[in-house]
Parts: C-alpha cells; structure tokens; sequence
C-alpha cells in the first residue's frame, strides 16, 4: 500500500500514461497500471508530472525591497548596486527574514523547491547572513535553500569583504561568491577570481561566480574562472553567473572559450529576465540585449541552468518567482523555438539546475524524493508556452500547494462552453 498514488501521468521525457506510487516521502514505483491501493490517490489526467523547479540564482536578501530608499530611475545595474549600498545600512535582521520567507511562500506555490541565493557579505555587521541562516532552517522542511558569500561591493574593492566573507563561510554558508568585474581593474578581477577558487578548494566548497556581467567584450574573467577550475581541481564545483559580455565577444574569441568551459565542467547560470531589462543600456540602436550565449553553450555539453535573480528589488521590478517565465523570456531571446529545443529550456529550469546545485534524490526515478508539481499542460512546451496552473505541488510525498484548474467558461452561439488552455496545444507539434 502506498501512502500517495498517482495515476495516469506525463512525465517531461515524453512517457505517458503513468503511475507514481510515494512510501515514506520517497518514489516507490513509476510504471503504468498499478493496481496497489493507496491512502491517497490523485488522477493526474495525463498531465505533466515534473519534479520541482530549481532556482540556482537569486538575491534572497533584497526580495521585495522595492523602492527602498527609493526607485531605480535609470534602470541600470550600477544604479541597483547604489541603491542596494543605500540600503544596507538600515537592514534588519527581522525585516530579511520576513521577506524572505514571504518570497518562499510564493516559490513553493509555484512548484520551486530549491533555491541557490546569493547573500552580500560586503556589510561587516553580516546582518544578511545571520538572517538567511535563520530562514534556510525556517524554510527546510519545504525548500532547499543554499547559500553563497558574495562580496557585492568587490573582495578587493571593498577592504573589509575578504575578512566578512570568510567570517560567513564559518558561520555555515557553504559557496564562494565573487563579482570580478566590479574590481577596480582587470588584473584585480582577475586575482580575486584566483583567490576565491583557491579559498574554496582549500575548505572543499563549491564556486558561484558573478562573472563578466557587462556589456564590454574585453571582460573575460570566465576565461579565468574556467582555467582556476582545473588549477584547483574544482571541476563540476563552480558556476559562472550571467556571463553577458559573451553577447558582445568576437565569434573566434568564443570558439576557443566555450571549449574550455566545458573541458573545466564550468556550469552557466543566464538570469534572462533580469538581463533583457539591464543590459544595453549604453546602446540607442542596434540594441544589444545583453543574454549569453545559450544555444552555443548546450550545443557544446556546457550544464546551463536559468536563474530569477532578483524580484522586487532594486534591479528588477517585476518577477512572480515562476521559473516558467524565465524559460519563456529565454525562448524568444535566445529563438530557441523547436520541441527539442523546449524540452532542452525546460531542463535549464529543472534538471540541469539541479545538478548545478548538487541535489541529491532529485528526479522522478524509484529511490527520489517524492518532490513534483503536477502542471496543467501536456508536456514541457506546452508548459512553457502557457506557464500553467500548479495543480498539485508535492514536497516528500505531501501536497504543500494546491491551484485549481483554469478554465473558462464561455457563452457564445454554437460553440463549446468552456476553455481549457492546455487543450488547444497540436499533439503532432515537435
């Protein structure tokens, strides 16, 4: 007897029609007609079954500051850095964690279940810290929420980041953070990615990097990164994040560096909303928008995962924390419009993210967490073309979130009285 059923499934590889039987808050089965009974059973109609959306960006302890002390005017990244240095100072520890783990109530009611938040260690009060400390217990039993020390303000620019940021790793924050093109010179941005790799394998940590989020061409610390990587023996341990100057890099530049990325197991971290919006800000027209790379980056076995970044906050004022729309926004701007390519996006904000973070038990296999959102689409196009409803959200074999079904109810001479979104998707489509 099973403790949770559920029957006729799609599953994001294309399987149909089948069973997922829960035990113990683990998968038990995933075949078709089974005939067990269950203490609670839920008729998935052949919709998609996904395991939980994965966040390995975010910015947990500026969510929902928007407009605090004020608003960004111009748009820009290096106005949302001021402003954030604005606010800083009068950060509380009980204002973070109470934004915070609002912004967690939103994640898990869209079916995101693992977060990687970046936690600025530039202030030496690490009044951030203590408070996502605080909320990574608070949020555990329904989210996995990892941490990184990320010296906003640069770990050489700013004179006290080198000590506050060590100081959070003792405190258990377990990944190194660095933003080297927000050095004062290259060569400084270069000597901060060397230090940091080297204080993470020296603590057995893994690397998530800011890296070359710019529209200069000749910002190439991913270069740096992915050759420390191997110096450390840090290989499938480190992420570059955002990586936007590769938009504007010279092709032949670019056929030498994503190799080497993937020979370093370097994993890619594009924010598509956040860097349509802040990116090109210089240009009038054309208009460079400022995304990396991402066709080239799967064609050539790079692990690339799509981050949110920033919701409500001094960067970004928009976002609902559903990484749909991240995948949404990165299929028109990267034209990846083919099935294949669908099910490659739906990956970057699933699988792929969770390797990047490491989960253990992720998936839908026998043996994983009973962890998955139940979506009503068909299958991953669909559900990043609609960015549906989420059904049921299902953390260790339980419903933790819960959306009723859309449909709509219409009254028009001779045709049907209701619509449903996710009928109107072609099955033959690829």
């Amino acid at each position: 007897m099973f403790d949770l059923l559920i029957r006729n499934a799609t599953l994001p590889d294309g399987r149909t029609g089948l069973d997922i039987g829960i035990t113990g808050g683990r998968i038990a089965a995933v075949e078709a007609g089974i005939t067990a009974e269950a203490g609670e059973v839920i008729d998935a109609a052949g919709l998609l079954v996904s395991p939980p959306f994965v966040d390995p960006h975010f910015h947990m302890d500026a969510t929902l500051s928007l407009g605090l002390p004020r608003m960004n005017v111009s748009g820009t990244l290096l106005e949302g850095i001021a402003l954030w240095g604005e606010l800083r100072p009068t950060l509380t520890k009980e204002a973070l964690v109470e934004r915070a783990v609002r912004y967690c109530d939103l994640a898990v009611s869209k079916g995101l279940m693992a977060v990687r938040s970046h936690v600025d260690v530039s202030d030496p009060r690490l009044v951030t810290v203590e408070a996502l400390l605080e909320v990574r217990e608070i949020v555990a039993p329904y989210l996995d929420l990892q941490l990184v020390a990320f010296p906003q303000d640069g770990f050489y620019r700013c004179a006290e980041a080198e000590a506050a940021l060590t100081r959070a790793l003792d405190m258990g924050v377990e990944i190194v953070g660095g933003i080297p093109h927000f050095e004062r010179t290259m060569e400084e941005g270069a000597r901060s990615v060397a230090a940091l790799c080297r204080l993470a394998a020296e603590r057995g940590l893994r690397v998530d990097m800011h890296c070359d989020e710019t529209d200069d061409p000749l910002s190439r610390h991913i270069e740096t990164l992915a050759a420390e990587t191997i110096r450390h023996g840090l290989q499938g341990r480190v992420a570059g994040s955002h990586l936007t100057s590769m938009h504007s890099m010279d092709n032949y530049y670019v056929s030498k560096l994503l190799p080497l990325m993937a020979e370093a197991e370097v994993a890619a971290i594009p924010n598509p909303l956040i860097n349509m919006m802040l990116q090109g800000r210089h240009d009038t027209y054309p208009k460079r928008r400022g995304l990396t790379r991402i066709p080239e980056m799967l064609a050539t076995g790079i692990t690339v995962g799509f981050g949110q970044d920033c919701v409500l906050d001094p960067w970004y004022s928009m976002g609902t924390g559903d990484l749909l729309d991240v995948a949404h926004m990165a299929l028109h701007a990267t034209q990846l419009g083919s099935g294949a390519d669908k099910r490659a996006l739906f990956d970057c904000v699933t699988v792929n993210s969770a390797k990047i973070m490491g989960l253990e038990g992720y998936g839908l296999d026998v043996g994983c967490h009973a962890d998955m959102v139940l979506l009503q689409a068909k299958d991953p196009a669909e559900a990043i073309r609609l960015r549906p409803n989420r059904l049921k959200v299902i953390r260790r074999g339980k419903v933790v979130a819960q959306t009723a079904p859309e449909v709509t109810t219409l009254d028009l001479p001779g045709r049907p009285g209701r619509v449903d979104p996710a009928d109107y998707a072609p099955r033959h489509a690829s």
